[in-house]
């Protein structure tokens, strides 16, 4: 059976929603997932700037527990587990406290992936799947299966990979 590695953050979950409006709290901006997914390179370095300096909210505690889950990414999940093995891989031991959290997180929105197909990494060249579903390059870079670029707005500049916009595409892409 054929093995699929899928991230977390900004694949299945909506982490970026979540950063933009901790974001606009802190400085009292008002971006939008929308606007930064639009390309206005001014506005996205303007928003990068403010989370670089204002990130320290990543490792709080509580940051990850209730991150909304990407549209259609429970029910293909669900149809992939049917024809592949599938490994959730996070680089979550960056963040600590959010280790925990992720499990939870995986249990309220994916009861039927076992703690035993849970990979919390520092990194993830390590990685021996088919297919690695991720948003960051530099895990993709290193994956000797067939790499698979979720589309996040930190990502729209690379071109380097086989680009998956959302779940009905990778439904698509891997069960059709």
């Amino acid at each position: 059976m054929k093995r699929i590695a899928i991230d977390m953050d900004d694949v299945l979950a909506k982490t970026t929603h979540v950063i933009i409006d901790r974001i606009n709290q802190l400085v009292e901006k008002k971006y939008s997932y929308e606007e930064l997914m639009s390309g206005n390179t001014s506005v996205k370095e303007e928003f990068y700037g403010h989370y670089l300096a204002n990130n320290s909210f990543l490792w709080e505690p509580g940051f990850f527990e209730n991150i909304p889950v990407n549209e259609d990414a429970v029910e293909v999940v669900k149809k992939l587990t049917e024809h592949y093995e599938v490994f959730i891989v996070s680089a979550a031991t960056e963040f600590p406290n959010s280790l925990k959290e992720k499990i939870g997180w995986m249990e309220q929105y994916f009861p039927f992936i076992t703690w035993k197909h849970i990979v919390f990494c520092g990194h993830k060249h390590m990685i021996q799947a088919d297919y690695l579903i991720d948003d960051h390059e530099k895990n993709l870079h290193t994956f000797t299966g067939t790499p698979l670029l979720f589309t996040a707005p930190h990502n729209l500049h690379i071109h380097d990979f086989q680009r998956v916009n959302n779940w009905k595409e990778v439904e698509k892409l891997l069960l059709d």
